[in-house]
């Protein structure tokens, strides 16, 4: 991720946070190959961080969780945030940076993944088409480091002009997420299907990108047996033996053994990827 001598556009890690990863849209159309999509947990955050830059969608953006990100720029650039509001940031706004500046994203009230677009985007090589860095396979660039140099690219699209995006942010409450029925939900009879709709799960300190895992009343299986193994989706709400569902996002794995009792509307596991450890989750069946 350290570019060569005559790299005049990036940007230097101070400090990396927690977690910082590079993410786009991921690798589309592979999974037949055993090779998953990954790409940025929120969708929705990583495109309006990029518009606010005027990046086209594609861009690379950096996925930060629970902040903790201290940049200094090399070259003059424009940058914005969306996702989790750190403190010491404008957020859901582009702002620019002179060269030698540092940005540092302090730790998020609420929510948990931030997205930061500079224009022109994270020009880091891609591997297998995509840039985003996929942690369950091991592709794309590794996590980010102290002393890395991230190279930034170009752009020919105009800036938006836009001064603040008005857009809802992470909070603290109780999140509720519209759920369909999913293929094997014939394996649980309706007074488990009862309860997965109408209890309240917690987020559990064991998610990550692979998935949201949850705590709550188990849910008993009506059949036996175990599945040969199925695809997986993004948004599939897995139940593993335990009877404790765990919600797959960005990272999930491209197959899977355990029955699948709902999907999650798209948009909103979106929302998911921005739950915490102690969070609360309701699903609603629609």
């Amino acid at each position: 991720m350290t570019p060569g001598p005559f790299t005049l556009r990036g940007l230097r890690v101070l400090a990396p946070g927690p977690l910082t990863t590079v993410q786009d849209f991921g690798r589309t159309g592979q999974a037949s190959l055993g090779i998953g999509r990954s790409g940025a947990c929120d969708r929705g955050a990583h495109r309006l961080a990029n518009a606010l830059v005027g990046n086209h969608p594609t861009l690379a953006t950096l996925e930060v969780t629970l902040g903790g990100l201290t940049l200094e720029t090399i070259s003059d650039v424009v940058v914005a945030t969306s996702g989790a509001r750190c403190a010491g940031a404008p957020h859901l706004a582009p702002f620019r940076l002179a060269a030698g500046e540092q940005l540092q994203l302090g730790t998020p009230a609420a929510g948990l993944r931030t997205y930061l677009a500079v224009r022109g985007g994270i020009d880091v090589d891609p591997v297998l088409g995509s840039r985003a860095t996929d942690l369950l396979a091991g592709l794309g660039p590794k996590v980010v480091e102290r002393g890395d140099v991230l190279p930034v690219g170009s752009t020919p699209r105009p800036l938006p002009g836009v001064d603040v995006a008005p857009v809802p942010e992470p909070t603290h409450e109780r999140m509720t997420v519209r759920v369909a029925a999913g293929p094997r939900r014939d394996w649980f009879d309706d007074d488990a299907w009862a309860l997965f709709t109408s209890q309240t799960y917690s987020v559990t300190s064991q998610s990550n990108r692979v998935g949201v895992r949850l705590e709550g009343e188990a849910l008993h299986r009506a059949r036996e047996g175990e599945l040969v193994s199925e695809g997986m989706l993004r948004g599939a709400v897995q139940v593993p033996p335990s009877g404790l569902p765990v919600l797959f996002l960005a990272d999930h794995p491209v197959t899977g053994g355990y029955p699948v009792i709902a999907y999650v509307d798209d948009q909103d596991v979106d929302r998911c990827a921005q739950l915490r450890p102690g969070q609360e989750l309701r699903f609603s069946a629609r």
